[in-house]
């Protein structure tokens, strides 16, 4: 792989700088801007489905990164050698495949209630009040925390930021679209979305880091 289209590795600095912004931006979410926002758009919008679409943008990555990996593998079995293009979206599908993973534990881990009362009665804040973490509750009602569909289009986008950099304005878009039609929606809060970008981008990085064959580098 290109050194031009591969990240520098983190520095120390670099990394523990990336982490403190996160913790710092979601704790703030959680704490200030939360349940005021899913307050103002239960209000605005109520449970109106205007929101789907950008929000479905997220879910493309989701749907379709372990499939294409199945595919990929076989492909390669049948005598396919990737090029550069090819190891990019080898690249993204494990990168979303990885912050999947990733994710379906933290949402478990962290245990937290949604915005809004989606499935099976779940508790939420607009619902009965409902609002907070339960660590290792489990459960559908308990899973907002990360954001699936953000982290799954952040993780494409952070393969792509260094991959395709002439389309960083692309790769920003699909993240920004999928974070308005969540917030939007009332699907997640602010601080679900923005700990989900962080974990997509970070696993999508972190891909970039894997070593690739010698003759994908030397092009």
């Amino acid at each position: 792989m290109s050194a031009t289209l591969r990240p520098p590795p983190p520095t120390v600095g670099g990394f523990s700088l990336a982490v403190l912004s996160g913790v710092v931006l979601v704790l703030l979410a959680v704490v200030v801007m939360d349940r005021p926002i899913a307050r103002f758009v239960h209000d605005a919008f109520g449970r109106s489905l205007l929101f789907v679409p950008l929000a479905g943008v997220g879910q493309v990555p989701l749907n379709l990164a372990g499939p294409a990996l199945v595919c990929f593998a076989l492909a390669a079995w049948r005598g396919w050698r990737p090029g550069e293009d090819g190891w990019t979206a080898i690249a993204c599908a494990l990168a979303v495949t990885i912050a999947i993973a990733f994710k379906d534990q933290l949402k478990y881990a962290f245990g937290r209630t949604w915005p809004e009362t989606w499935s099976h009665h779940n508790p939420s804040f607009i619902h009965d009040g409902t609002y907070g973490f339960f660590p290792f509750h489990g459960g559908i009602g308990w899973s907002a925390f990360p954001s699936g569909h953000t982290t799954a289009i952040s993780a494409m986008a952070g393969v792509l930021w260094w991959r395709a950099p002439r389309l960083r304005w692309l790769w920003a878009a699909l993240v920004v679209l999928t974070a308005i039609g969540l917030l939007g929606g009332d699907f997640h809060f602010l601080g679900d979305i923005v700990a989900g970008a962080y974990l997509g981008v970070a696993c999508g990085r972190a891909t970039l880091l894997l070593p690739f064959p010698e003759s994908v580098a030397a092009r």
